[in-house]
């Protein structure tokens, strides 16, 4: 589908980033008339463009010519901070697998379901096909579990009723009443395991991740054969790594979020 005949395209986005761009081609200052020639729009349209982003800080206007301000910067920093998560985690579970010879993953939560956002793999005779952006049913998975348990009770029944968008169908869910009992022990001891719940040979133990002021911002994981590695070994020989895993990640993100932000004058 064209994007102008999807009905949820925003046209105005559209032009404002190319009034933006359109600075960037110029190398410098620019004119009504300029703007509306580089971008191809009418001066009407370019003049209300230009209005909205001198109102929002990302455009000034000196002796009838435009130029950019520094705010624009934010939008780039925007995109870089949005990496930094995986950036900070992947050296972490690099390490955690190389030690301990089986994968490990990184998910947030979404709905009633989780979607992996990071994962360093080891193959595997018996495995689930997973890669970033899959998704599974955070019910049936210790990392949705994990995720589960730190939400307040009201978040946690609207996660719980919300609709599925996969179409993945795990070996055994727990029923409302035993799931409450998984996610209150979970949420006394920090982590949790699950023997087979998603599919037939596979357990896997999960650990929260936390932000600077100890919110769980996603869950992290090992993830084993279940004809490897019995249930007292995977608590016994992975968790404690796992749990070291987790504590460093959390301790790294919360170090970068006390680097104090520069905030630029507008």
């Amino acid at each position: 589908m064209a994007r102008r005949e999807n009905p949820d395209f925003v046209e105005a986005i559209e032009r404002g980033l190319e009034v933006i761009r359109a600075f960037g081609v110029s190398g410098g200052g620019l004119s009504l008339t300029e703007v509306a020639e580089a971008t191809g729009l009418p001066r009407p349209t370019a003049r209300r463009v230009l209005v909205t982003l001198e109102s929002l800080g990302y455009v000034r206007m000196e002796n009838r010519v435009f130029r950019l301000t520094p705010r624009v910067l934010e939008l780039g920093v925007a995109y870089v901070a949005s990496l930094d998560v995986w950036d900070v985690v992947r050296p972490h579970l690099q390490t955690l697998v190389s030690r301990t010879h089986e994968s490990s993953s990184m998910a947030q939560l979404d709905g009633a379901e989780i979607v992996y956002v990071g994962r360093v793999a080891v193959p595997k005779i018996v495995t689930i096909a997973v890669n970033v952006g899959t998704r599974m049913p955070a019910a049936a998975t210790s990392m949705g579990r994990v995720l589960l348990a730190a939400l307040p009770p009201a978040e946690l029944a609207a996660a719980l009723a919300a609709e599925p968008r996969s179409d993945v169908d795990p070996r055994a869910v727990p029923d409302p009443a035993r799931l409450e009992e998984i996610l209150a022990e979970t949420r006394e001891r920090g982590w949790t395991i699950v023997d087979q719940d998603l599919a037939v040979g596979v357990r896997s133990v999960a650990a929260p991740v936390h932000d600077q002021e100890g919110g769980t911002v996603a869950a992290v994981n090992i993830c084993v054969q279940a004809a490897e590695h019995g249930i007292d070994e995977l608590a016994e020989a992975f968790l404690p790594q796992l749990l070291e895993t987790a504590g460093a990640i959390s301790a790294e993100l919360a170090n970068r979020a006390r680097i104090p932000q520069v905030v630029l004058p507008v």
